[in-house]
């Protein structure tokens, strides 16, 4: 797969770099230019124009940003009335002119523009990087909303499974990876080259990406794998600087304790689910000996839940910290039923169950600060992946072990009036 991501990146850097012309730049204000590549008919004025846009944009003051963005999103918007007309006209004749009619109606102008500036080299990586403007400087306006969505839209096909190459990450990558790996680690942070290489070399800890054709030296997203015996409650005793390695074929659990998203331009653009199987399976194929599947998750918004609840905890109790955090994922709920804690809804959706809550898991300021120093470990159990998720999309229920619900009732939380 490495081999053939490298081809692909390769064909598609040699034919842009054949077709994009070389001209003198065009003194046209940004927003002209970018009507006039919508309108254009010419494939060579066409990538020149794509080419410029580009660049200048890359080179704006915010606020030129957010004029371009607010720009685009009112001048190529639909016209609701051509909307309305067409659809009519599908709905009393519908043919295959009268849906052509409709769908290009529906279709607002700036999702063309996107998809012409995405022809020329390096395209799709600046357009990443140009929803990640959009979404640091675009708020709430209603306009920038719906804009965003047009680049979600692309995204979701541009980014799909078909596309992506999973790469392993180990130490003898290419040090501008290892660096990116460092420095896009969100979970527990990579401290020195020291700490990397503890993450990386041992033979019993693994580490996998996904990446783009086009986006050949971006990581889109990893996981560090620790090959283990038995399930892990500690993630500190995971990273241990002084930790012997332990051969592989002894491991009989494969253990997901980070997993970090790397393009803010590609937030809502899921990768995960994909990731976390692929994984899974290749590690299965790999080591026969494989056999239990977890993460060894934090619990990121615990201690704000409390908070709002009004409810005191401390973590000299790690025990009731335990019950307090097994209560909080089995039953504190968001709009629309499902998990507040944004991991859950992550784990749970992709088909996973709540296995085990440990106390002093994460002992680190930041896993004191947003849980108490709790963790859990989510259970892949890859024969009943698809029906949890089918379950999980269906009712919102939290699936979790006997031993997670009793522990979740063995804590009162007080009641809204009790409050």
């Amino acid at each position: 797969m490495t081999l053939l991501a490298d081809l692909l990146s390769t064909v598609f850097e040699r034919r842009y770099r054949r077709e994009t012309p070389e001209v003198a730049q065009d003194g046209r204000p940004l927003t002209e230019m970018a009507a006039a590549l919508v309108g254009s008919a010419g494939e060579t004025s066409g990538l020149a124009l794509a080419q410029e846009i580009l660049s200048r944009f890359d080179e704006l003051e915010d606020a030129d940003k957010l004029a371009f963005f607010q720009d685009i999103a009112t001048t190529m918007n639909i016209d609701p009335e051509a909307v309305r007309t067409t659809l009519d006209e599908y709905e009393r004749s519908p043919s295959k002119a009268s849906y052509r009619a409709f769908a290009e109606a529906a279709e607002p102008a700036r999702q063309e523009l996107v998809r012409r500036l995405n022809r020329v080299p390096g395209a799709t990586g600046a357009l990443v990087k140009m929803r990640a403007d959009l979404l640091r400087l675009g708020g709430k306006e209603p306009e920038l909303q719906a804009l965003d969505l047009d680049f979600r839209h692309l995204f979701a096909s541009w980014f799909n499974r078909g596309f992506l190459v999973l790469r392993p990450i180990n130490w003898t990558s290419p040090a501008h990876i290892l660096e990116k790996i460092i420095a896009y680690e969100a979970v527990h942070a990579i401290d020195s080259w020291d700490d990397l290489r503890r993450r990386l070399e041992p033979t019993d800890r693994r580490c996998f990406a996904f990446f783009h054709p086009s986006m050949p030296d971006e990581p889109l997203i990893f996981v560090e794998v620790a090959l283990t015996k038995g399930i892990p409650g500690s993630v500190q005793a995971l990273l241990a600087e002084d930790r012997d390695a332990m051969p592989t074929d002894e491991a009989d659990t494969a253990v997901f304790y980070s997993i970090s998203n790397c393009q803010a331009g590609l937030a809502s653009i899921s990768f995960g689910n994909s990731l976390i199987k692929q994984v899974a399976a290749d590690l299965s194929a790999e080591l026969a000996g494989l056999k239990t599947f977890v993460t060894l998750s934090p619990i990121p918004e615990l201690t704000k839940w409390l908070k709002q609840i009004d409810l005191t905890w401390t973590t000299d109790d790690p025990e009731h910290m335990r019950a307090l955090a097994a209560h909080y994922l089995l039953t504190a709920k968001s709009r629309g039923g499902l998990p507040f804690d944004p991991v859950a809804r992550f784990h749970l959706g992709n088909g996973a169950i709540v296995h085990a809550v440990h106390a002093d898991a994460d002992i680190s300021d930041k896993g004191r600060a947003q849980s108490g120093g709790t963790m859990v470990n989510y259970l892949y159990d890859l024969s009943k992946v698809a029906q949890n998720h089918e379950n999980f999309a269906t009712t919102r229920e939290v699936v979790a072990t006997s031993d997670v619900r009793a522990l979740a009732g063995s804590v009162a939380i007080p009641t809204t009036e009790e409050r």
